[in-house]
């Protein structure tokens, strides 16, 4: 069964193949993804290995965590499962506006 791997520490150079490379000494590398800022496109510094199986995972645990990977020392262990967050809320659902100080009305 495959595990899941969070790298942190990661360079803002390091792509998913260049992680999945690295990692890819240790045994199969199922997936291999930096996460990435959603509107620049910027690494966050941040990423998850799928490894096939736990004593693969285990020896990329071994070999890479408190290492260097492309001049940064990287922390590596196994992942978390995502915890459950409450829904976000946004200027829209909570209907009319409130405060503030209004006017803006007709400038002449």
């Amino acid at each position: 069964m495959a595990k899941k791997l969070y790298v942190g520490g990661l360079s803002y150079q390091t792509s998913d193949d260049s992680l999945g490379a690295a990692f890819a000494s240790a045994g199969t590398v199922v997936s291999a993804i930096v996460i990435k800022d959603k509107f620049s496109g910027q690494s966050k510094g941040f990423g998850f290995v799928e490894m096939s199986t736990d004593e693969e995972a285990n020896a990329a645990i071994e070999m890479w965590n408190e290492k260097e990977l492309d001049g940064r020392t990287v922390k590596v262990n196994e992942a978390r499962p995502m915890e459950d967050r409450p829904p976000r809320r946004d200027n829209f659902s909570r209907g009319p506006r409130q405060g503030g100080f209004g006017g803006g009305g007709n400038r002449y």
